[in-house]
């Protein structure tokens, strides 16, 4: 019964995974940061997140502030901006750097059913200069405090869960997004973990 039961949830996860929405995580050091992005991540439905790190090794994440969450998540690695852009508008992503500039446009002005990709900075830069001028383009949560910054796990779990909400008004997770030879070989491998 107990093994029935761990089965089903397996499926209805994966059953409502978005390919099309992911997290490009920048440089960010803080372990306890990018575990917290994955558990959002994970709570959100998104499949696979994406790390760049050119200032530092990638982080060891620690399985309890994340609730294990970074063994559901499937994680790429790259080593610079361009080429993780590439990969990402290769497979239809528009490209959305979380920054506070003047172009930004609030979050909320974006169609978030499209294929997405939101981008975040270390704790103390922020997205770099690169990351944001390759966007498509920056977005920023509005704040109505003095305080004009939240900690980027605050911050992805904001933006992410807005896709959320724009996808469940459109039935995204209702139906699997998967094709149906993917999901079929995901839920053997999640069996298997």
């Amino acid at each position: 019964m107990r093994l029935e039961r761990r089965k089903n949830k397996i499926f209805k996860v994966l059953e409502q995974r978005q390919p099309d929405l992911t997290v490009v995580m920048e440089n960010i050091h803080d372990p306890h940061n990018v575990s917290a992005m994955l558990r959002s991540a994970d709570a959100v439905g998104i499949h696979e997140v994406n790390l760049i790190y050119t200032t530092a090794k990638y982080p060891k994440i620690g399985s309890k502030s994340s609730s294990s969450a970074n063994k559901w998540i499937a994680r790429r690695k790259y080593p610079s901006v361009t080429e993780c852009y590439a990969q990402l508008r290769n497979e239809g992503f528009q490209i959305l750097a979380t920054r506070l500039d003047e172009k930004a446009r609030q979050l909320y002005d974006f169609d978030l059913t499209k294929p997405t990709a939101f981008v975040f900075g270390n704790e103390h830069a922020g997205v770099t200069d690169e990351a944001a001028d390759l966007a498509d383009a920056t977005v920023y949560i509005p704040m109505m405090g003095m305080i004009q910054s939240l900690n980027v796990s605050v911050a992805c779990a904001v933006t992410i869960y807005e896709a959320l909400r724009q996808r469940v008004r459109k039935g995204y997770y209702d139906n699997p997004r998967f094709e149906e030879q993917v999901l079929e070989k995901l839920k053997v491998e999640w069996l298997m973990k």
